[in-house]
């Protein structure tokens, strides 16, 4: 694969990353032998860029994949961390469970509309602090919402926008309400001009879009600014399919597999507490008639975000 240089920065990346959410506890749960070999066979086929968080707990995955390998990949992690000092932990905790003294990307997990940019200055005084020191080379945040991903632009020190982007528009968001793939991409354009580094997340909108493989592909592919597309992977053969869309082998109605994940929270286990309507990054949780969590499948990301906050384990992937 080719390389690209994200904005600024001194990181070359291929158009296309290594999404390790699907391998991890959120997602497919993989024994570690098995998700280190996908990730592994990624790479070897010549993937360079790897998106993880300390929320995947993937760390030991991409630990596992990288031994013996021939070259160093870029590697992207990120924190829901607020505060100073609890920042400065998730970042220690990513040199040492990934062997490494120096983090490519690291950037604040999720930031969404209203105050959470303010609220979480403790957090990005660490990300800077870690940058002038050395031990991190690129900072920025990851976000869901159109006006977050308009900050960008206007934010010296912020190197990198992880923004969600896909033709449907699925998990955008513009404040308290949806937004529009059209209004997020002129937000990437105006970060991407400004110099920031800029790859994208949900392409095929948590599988959603899965069915129109080529389309979803073709529609972040064409966009102004982006320099890679993060995947999520969970198969080897995902990978393969990647690499025949890149080198012109897919036709236009080409429809891979399609595991048809779904999310659904367990109204016999489910305590009522709120914690994964806080969590869902898509608003897609609601209280039913019982007063109890439900799961719109419409609007639904199967990102498994929520699951982890659970105190009951009553969210059920299957």
């Amino acid at each position: 694969m080719e390389k690209r240089q994200l904005g600024k920065t001194a990181l070359w990346v291929t158009p296309a990353g290594f999404g390790a959410l699907p391998i991890g506890p959120c997602q497919m749960d993989l024994p570690l032998a098995e998700g280190a070999e996908v990730l592994r066979y990624a790479l070897e086929r010549g993937i360079n860029f790897i998106d993880t968080a300390q929320y995947y707990h993937t760390y030991p995955y991409i630990r596992e994949a990288l031994k013996g390998l021939p070259f160093d990949p870029v590697i992207s992690s990120k924190s829901l961390e607020t505060g100073f000092e609890e920042m400065n932990a998730a970042i220690e905790e990513a040199r040492k469970a990934l062997n490494r003294d120096v983090l490519d990307i690291f950037l604040l997990h999720e930031v969404r509309a209203g105050s959470d940019w303010k609220d979480r200055q403790g957090a990005w005084e660490a990300l800077q602090e870690a940058k002038a020191k050395g031990i991190v080379k690129a900072i920025g945040f990851s976000t869901h919402h159109v006006d977050v991903a308009e900050k960008a632009a206007q934010i010296p020190e912020l190197d990198i926008l992880f923004p969600l982007i896909n033709f449907k528009g699925l998990g955008i968001r513009h404040g308290d309400g949806p937004g529009t793939p059209e209004d997020m991409a002129k937000a990437i354009k105006g970060a991407a001009d400004a110099g920031k580094g800029v790859f994208s997340m949900k392409v095929f909108g948590g599988g959603n879009l899965t069915p129109d493989y080529v389309k979803a592909l073709d529609y972040v592919q064409g966009l102004p600014g982006i320099a890679s597309m993060m995947i999520g992977f969970g198969h080897k053969y995902e990978v393969d399919h990647l690499f025949d869309y890149f080198a012109g082998k897919l036709h236009s109605g080409f429809t891979p597999p399609v595991n048809h994940k779904k999310i659904r929270v367990s109204q016999s286990d489910c305590l009522g507490c709120g914690a994964c309507l806080k969590r869902c990054p898509n608003h897609a949780i609601a209280w039913n008639h019982n007063g109890l969590a439900e799961i719109d499948e419409r609007i639904c990301l199967t990102c498994g975000y929520c699951a982890p906050v659970c105190p009951a384990m009553a969210i059920i992937r299957y």
